[in-house]
């Protein structure tokens, strides 16, 4: 109508026109294109599937990381369970033939009834029977419960708490040998199987006996007696409360004690009267060596001499080498 152009708004203004228009960048075929499909519920950060999809990742992956090693045996990466009163559990058909091998000290063989045998449960009732061993037989319920949930297989060997000396016996032990003392000192070595070589060591290079700590120390569990290859039955083991006050203790009494370190003197230049007098050989823990108080209490320090492209030795080898030096020492002087 004539005069109604004149409104507000009743006419567009140029360039305000809606629509397509010349030169529109393809807004129209763009617009045709298909929509990305919707993205999965648990791929939405702030959806509650995905939340619950990650606390089920994350206890995989903590139930992962105590799943035993391939043919441990056992649940919680160990074929060994310790019990309220002390007593271990050596369990698994490997586990235990090889700890009766080894001639551990068992206590008794727990058997399930109606197992199933093989080469690995003949063996077993062969050693256990030869040591004297009483045989138990338990259901599979009851030997679940026993074993904490671990795949026992059938078998599991009671082990009863190892009994330490005191420290002060392994100088006793020495001056009833009429020997000059030699003891193997440990400072926070962890590692079962490492304490049970060096007792193997101390074993076979004539050592009084083996000192560890009560705390920061492996025990003489049935793996540190498997590793030591019987030895533990010839080689006491004491334990201390206080490693550096016990170390004074066997200076006053006339020992020197020489602790291993790559920074000391050369094992080649170690003095022969050293060797040939009471010693107490001080071997640190497999990362960081020597304590600092260990350390200051140490009448001298040894290094044993390598060639430039060895870092270190483990432990056990470590504390091996400096004890036949010593051994070689008292039978050539």
């Amino acid at each position: 109508m004539a005069g109604n152009s004149q409104r507000k708004g009743a006419m567009r203004k140029e360039g305000t026109k809606k629509g397509m228009t010349v030169g529109s960048g393809g807004q129209r075929r763009r617009g045709l294109e298909p929509r990305k499909a919707t993205p999965k519920a648990t791929e939405r950060t702030k959806h509650p599937k995905h939340k619950a999809a990650v606390r089920a990742a994350k206890q995989q992956e903590a139930v992962a990381k105590k799943a035993p090693a391939s043919g441990s045996g056992a649940r919680g990466g160990t074929s060994v369970r310790t019990r309220k009163d002390g007593t271990e559990l050596v369990i698994g058909r490997n586990a235990v033939v090889e700890a009766l091998r080894a001639n551990v000290p068992g206590k008794a063989l727990y058997v399930q009834l109606f197992l199933e045998s093989d080469d690995r449960v003949k063996e077993t009732y062969a050693l256990a029977a030869e040591a004297g061993l009483p045989m138990l037989e338990t259901s599979r319920v009851e030997l679940d419960r026993l074993t904490a949930g671990a795949i026992h297989q059938g078998l599991a060997l009671a082990v009863p708490p190892y009994e330490y000396a005191d420290p002060e016996d392994l100088l006793d032990i020495a001056a009833a040998a009429g020997e000059a003392a030699l003891i193997v000192a440990l400072d926070s070595i962890t590692d079962p199987r490492n304490l049970g070589a060096i007792v193997r060591s101390a074993a076979a290079f004539g050592a009084h006996g083996v000192l560890i700590t009560e705390r920061r120390s492996a025990g003489m569990t049935a793996s540190a007696w498997k590793t030591s290859a019987g030895a533990a039955a010839r080689v006491p083991v004491a334990r201390a409360t206080n490693l550096t006050r016990t170390l004074k203790a066997y200076a006053d009494a006339g020992c020197t004690i020489v602790g291993l370190a790559a920074d000391g003197v050369s094992l080649d230049d170690l003095d022969v009267d050293t060797s040939t007098g009471p010693v107490v050989v001080v071997v640190g823990s497999e990362g960081e060596g020597l304590s600092r108080l260990v350390r200051e209490t140490c009448d001298i320090t040894v290094g044993i001499p390598m060639t430039h492209d060895t870092e270190s030795l483990n432990a056990g080898v470590a504390a091996g080498v400096t004890l036949y030096a010593v051994s070689r020492a008292r039978r050539t002087s």
